[in-house]
């Protein structure tokens, strides 16, 4: 395999790039690759395999067909309001689920209207939501005519979602106090919710210091260093190693002390992290739990755990420092749904950020009640988790927030099917997908990953130059990173076999890292990458022991 065509000097300017956006630049290089040649009659049969986004190649078809049956209820029970040509009226809620009992008894042949019948059934037994109003709540929603009230969740959708968060989250084991929720457009809009209204209320300040625990997903680095928020960042790095050779990507002691110091606001984290893609450590949860206890109180969490299902036994930082904690979850990864912007920010009732208003100056009390006034006659005591909601559609515009009422009823129907028996049998093949798609990558490869049973195995990061010190020893991997971009390996793959991957150190990983999502091709396209990658280890070590002579 020959060297990439672009020149080292382009390599490096090129790599300045977000790896989102560098990747753009691989899959021209892959797409060339797989285009035809000058002169070829016939189509090339070489594939492009872009294992660069984290978007899964599969979806959750039984809560899917669930929410097309109530569509048909729904319709149902707008025209039995008023019928006209293409018009109807909307949905009553007396007598409601008496007719939706008839509606299944007669279309026991609609696809999904069984599973649609455990669902509702399970919301009134879980959480005792009073039948009547629970059908019509999600009849309503499901057409969409009305905005979303209340604005910040849906009153039977809060109680169905938070048992799902922690019986997921929390391995089913929540803290006492009360978990609030904001339905938000996907787990992305949750962060840009989140760093605003900590902005907006002067509970963070441009130029404050925060922690971010890395490698982490990329936006959180890219967020803290705009102008806007210019952050002093405190790294919390993943740099332990299972033996020489093997990074182990957990957080020593020494790095998670950083969080000791009282003048580090803020940590981020994503867990079970990504690319690494593992679960915090009981370790060091304790380890902050007890810097919470003694040196940094008013420490604020916010902890990303989109990745959680793919664990067992899965908990949350949120549950161990629920004051501290504002927890986001999306919907995305585990059942397929990226396009759908299912995603939720969680707080609990007693907290420190609620605790930090209350502290503000007079004259920034005053600045806020300003700010509020227009929504309630006490903007002083407006919650933190409402603030979010009126800053996310500028205040003035807080009677139509919300997400939309047909996504919170889809939203419902995942975190229903997961209780159920079908959901339970559904999670355990999505990870047993994601970890056969990893067998086959290190099969491929010949590389060597560490043991770790909290592993979701969604992403996996490889370290190259440690790779090449495992193999061939500490000569090997030097030259490498003497004679070599970082992101060399990426441009070759990317030229010469049609493989895209991003590069970890853009996720502040190791430079000579590289992220495979192990979530969006076929699970042989994960031999072939592997295969791939040891092509290129063998050409790096033949251009080695050629330079040698």
């Amino acid at each position: 395999m020959s060297k990439p065509s672009i020149s080292r000097d382009d390599i490096r300017r090129m790599s300045r790039l977000s790896p989102f956006e560098l990747k753009g630049e691989f899959i021209k290089l892959a797409e060339e690759y797989q285009a035809d040649r000058p002169g070829q009659k016939e189509k090339s049969s070489r594939n492009l395999l872009n294992a660069g986004r984290g978007n899964p190649n599969w979806i959750a078809t039984g809560p899917r067909e669930a929410y097309l049956a109530l569509g048909h209820f729904a319709l149902q029970e707008s025209r039995r309001v008023w019928t006209a040509d293409n018009l109807g009226g909307m949905p009553e809620q007396q007598g409601i689920a008496e007719r939706y009992d008839r509606f299944a008894r007669s279309h026991p042949e609609l696809p999904g209207v069984e599973l649609l019948t455990a669902c509702i059934a399970l919301g009134v037994e879980r959480f005792g939501l009073d039948r009547d109003a629970w059908i019509h709540e999600l009849a309503d929603s499901a057409i969409g005519d009305n905005y979303p009230v209340p604005d910040r969740m849906l009153r039977c959708g809060e109680q169905v979602v938070r048992g799902y968060l922690q019986e997921e989250l929390m391995d089913g084991r929540p803290p006492a106090d009360r978990l609030d929720l904001f339905a938000t457009e996907g787990g992305t809009a949750a962060m840009c919710y989140i760093f605003d209204t900590l902005m907006k209320n002067g509970i963070l300040h441009q130029g404050d210091k925060i922690a971010l625990m890395v490698p982490v997903f990329t936006p959180y680095i890219e967020i803290a260093e705009l102008d806007t928020f210019g952050f002093d960042v405190v790294k919390v790095e993943a740099s332990s190693f299972a033996e020489t050779g093997v990074r182990g990507w957990r957080y020593p002691t020494e790095e998670v002390a950083k969080l000791a110091d009282p003048a580090v606001k803020l940590v981020c984290l994503v867990n079970p992290s990504n690319p690494p893609s593992l679960e915090l450590s009981q370790r060091v949860a304790d380890q902050i739990k007890e810097i919470v206890a003694t040196s940094n109180p008013n420490l604020m969490i916010v902890t990303d755990d989109v990745y959680g299902t793919f664990v067992n036994g899965f908990r949350t930082i949120a549950a161990d420092l629920p004051r501290n904690t504002l927890l986001v979850y999306s919907y995305s990864k585990h059942y397929g749904c990226t396009g759908h912007r299912l995603g939720v920010i969680g707080l609990h009732q007693d907290n420190v950020f609620d605790d930090m208003l209350a502290e503000l100056p007079a004259e920034e009390k005053l600045r806020l009640a300003r700010r509020y006034g227009s929504i309630t006659l006490e903007p002083e005591k407006l919650r933190f988790i409402d603030r979010l909601v009126a800053d996310s559609r500028q205040v003035a515009l807080n009677h139509t927030a919300g997400l939309s009422l047909p996504q919170q009823v889809q939203m419902d129907l995942f975190s229903l099917f997961a209780m159920l028996p079908e959901g339970k049998a559904y999670k355990a093949k999505v990870q047993e997908i994601v970890h056969q798609r990893l067998s086959l990558l290190l099969e491929g490869s010949g590389m060597k990953i560490s043991e770790d049973d909290k592993r979701a195995g969604y992403y996996i990061e490889l370290d190259l130059q440690a790779e090449a010190e495992r193999v061939a020893g500490p000569e090997f991997a030097e030259y490498l990173v003497k004679t070599y971009e970082p992101t060399e390996p990426l441009f070759r793959l990317a030229e010469h076999t049609g493989v895209v991957l991003l590069n970890g150190g853009g996720f502040d990983g190791p430079e000579w890292s590289v992220r495979v999502s192990l979530a969006n091709l076929d699970d042989l396209d994960y031999l072939k990458i592997g295969h791939h990658l040891k092509e290129i280890f063998d050409d790096y070590r033949q251009e080695w022991e050629a330079a040698k002579v």
